[in-house]
């Protein structure tokens, strides 16, 4: 049995599936139209008919721009299904444009490096050249973060590190291994299990991006408590930037001034690409429990989160559902909260930390769902399988032109409640005023701090056909408003993006702001990494003239 604290992701080479180049996932998982056609009728206004699925031959993409070197070109591609799997990542609205036919922001091309070496000839070419470079990753992006909005370049490279996927060192003695950030989660936890180890970071995207990706989005995993964020497993990294290659010093823990690895995780892209890093790795866990309890009130069930968060018993998982999320996922009805509790070890059983935390639990109201002493938790198993299950199910209402909207925050525990329940009255009031129709407003804990929780809200509510985007940009404008009203975050692991920039600029320090346009201006000084993330495009520079 997978884990509570670790869903069972199958990987890639478990089957042939090819990647969906519109949607989530693989080609053989997404829903048939009936099936759509059948998840549509259970949104009262939705569309009687599912979107086509337009065949890559018909895509009409714009023509390439530019001809790479000859040294280059065999790690270039411009084949049509490479340039519109690359164009976007997986949002909302990036699936309708997909299925829209709209690939005006297509790459040129789509370069597969093979080595760090290649990485900066590509790099080098495209600074002189005034093209654009798009780190890409497993391209899983829901803000916005592959695709190229800037407008202004020669043409636009997608830079594909799939081909930088292995593990080339595993220090055994102080538990670390060296890492091509190309890895997708899946091969890499299979070097690392002969080992007996593991990174041990699961976010839902596992299957389907990569180490990288994951440090230049400052990706959170799957784990509720503690090392919730790759940030706490880095050792160090290795970024080839245009002005040269950064690579930290090895350390457990450093003092020496700002940190060089802080400089780079959550750049996205922007300040250089990362192909490696030193991970701090974990001995695979043997022992687990997990539980379910049930709460008749959600404030009740948020007060006992709390408690565990700052009782340090660390539970891999203690993922919070509320009335709408439980019932949507088949753990709880007749308006119950559910709460999925599990805990792991490599070296001890941890039945007695379940039953301190159902302690816990039970003194805030909480009933824990019975199961046979040694059994699996049948409920936590339907919540895996739901939360494994919804990124095709988004895309299947997607081709039903049903609004289908998520975002995640992080606030402190006193704000936590009237977060909550503002997100719910005044986003359904602006989804009501937008589509004529009521709204689904769900939410969940992913991961929880002593000092505050992260909600995770989901939204669905029927659009208009040809309107989606329009519409879905509204209600994200009113989502994010109502977040800054309550001093909560703009993202706590989707990262910014192009579509939370109006949000992260309103969030981040001017002093900082200005530092972070010093940076980049000094390691990108040609403007070509992902312009338009974290930072407005810089003016491009006339390698003939030396200036901009």
């Amino acid at each position: 049995m997978a884990g509570a604290g670790a869903p069972h992701h199958p990987s890639p080479s478990d089957s042939s599936a090819r990647r969906s180049w519109w949607g989530w996932g693989t080609e053989d998982k997404a829903l048939p139209d009936a099936e759509c056609a059948a998840l549509g009728r259970l949104v009262p206004g939705a569309a009687d008919t599912p979107l086509p699925v337009p065949a890559v031959s018909a895509l009409e993409l714009p023509k390439v721009r530019v001809e790479p070197p000859a040294a280059l070109a065999p790690l270039m591609s411009a084949e049509p299904r490479d340039r519109a799997s690359h164009t976007y990542g997986k949002a909302y609205r990036d699936v309708i444009r997909a299925l829209r036919g709209d690939f005006a922001a297509a790459p040129d091309l789509v370069a597969r490096p093979g080595t760090e070496r290649e990485v900066a000839d590509v790099l080098d070419w495209a600074a002189g050249a005034g093209v654009a470079v798009v780190p890409y990753g497993a391209g899983s992006s829901v803000v916005g973060g592959v695709e190229y909005r800037a407008g202004s370049h020669r043409a636009v490279v997608s830079l594909d590190l799939s081909r930088l996927d292995r593990v080339l060192e595993i220090d055994r003695v102080s538990r670390a291994a060296r890492i091509q950030a190309g890895a997708l989660g899946p091969g890499l936890e299979d070097q690392l299990r002969p080992h007996g180890l593991t990174l041990r970071h699961f976010p839902q995207s596992f299957e389907f991006s990569t180490l990288g990706g994951w440090l230049a989005t400052r990706a959170g995993g799957h784990y509720a408590t503690l090392y919730t964020h790759i940030d706490d497993l880095v050792e160090s990294l290795r970024v080839v930037t245009p002005v040269g290659v950064s690579e930290s010093l090895r350390l457990p823990g450093s003092g020496a001034g700002p940190s060089p690895d802080r400089l780079f995780l959550g750049s996205e892209g922007t300040l250089g690409v990362i192909t490696e890093a030193w991970m701090r790795l974990q001995e695979r866990p043997r022992h687990k429990a997990s539980a379910t309890v049930l709460f008749a009130d959600v404030h009740a069930a948020m007060e006992a989160v709390r408690a565990i968060s700052q009782a340090g018993l660390h539970p891999a998982n203690c993922r919070l559902l509320d009335p709408g999320e439980a019932a949507l996922a088949g753990v709880a009805r007749d308006g119950a909260s559910a709460l999925v509790l599990g805990v792991e070890s490599a070296r001890f059983p941890v039945e007695g930390r379940l039953d301190e935390l159902l302690t816990l639990v039970r003194d805030h109201g909480g009933s824990p769902v019975p199961s046979e002493p040694g059994a699996p938790d049948a409920a936590a198993d339907t919540w895996r399988s739901a939360f494994l299950r919804m990124p095709y199910l988004r895309d299947a209402l997607a081709r039903m032109s049903v609004l289908t909207e998520t975002f995640e925050t992080a606030c402190t525990w006193d704000r936590a409640p009237g977060l909550y329940e503002s997100v719910r009255e005044r986003l359904g009031d602006a989804v009501r005023k937008v589509t004529g129709s009521p709204a689904t407003v769900n939410c969940r804990f992913t991961h929880v701090y002593p000092d505050g929780p992260a909600p995770y809200f989901t939204v669905v509510a029927p659009g208009r056909r040809g309107q989606e985007i329009a519409m879905w940009d509204e209600i994200k404008s009113a989502a994010m408003e109502i977040l800054y009203d309550h001093g909560a975050t703009v993202t706590h692991h989707h990262a910014v993006g192009r579509d939370h920039r109006p949000g992260y600029d309103r969030q981040r320090p001017e002093p900082f702001a200005q530092a972070l346009r010093a940076v980049k201006h000094t390691l990108d000084p040609a403007g070509i990494l992902n312009p338009g993330v974290l930072v407005d495009p810089t003016a491009l520079v006339d390698p003939a003239a030396g200036k901009a």
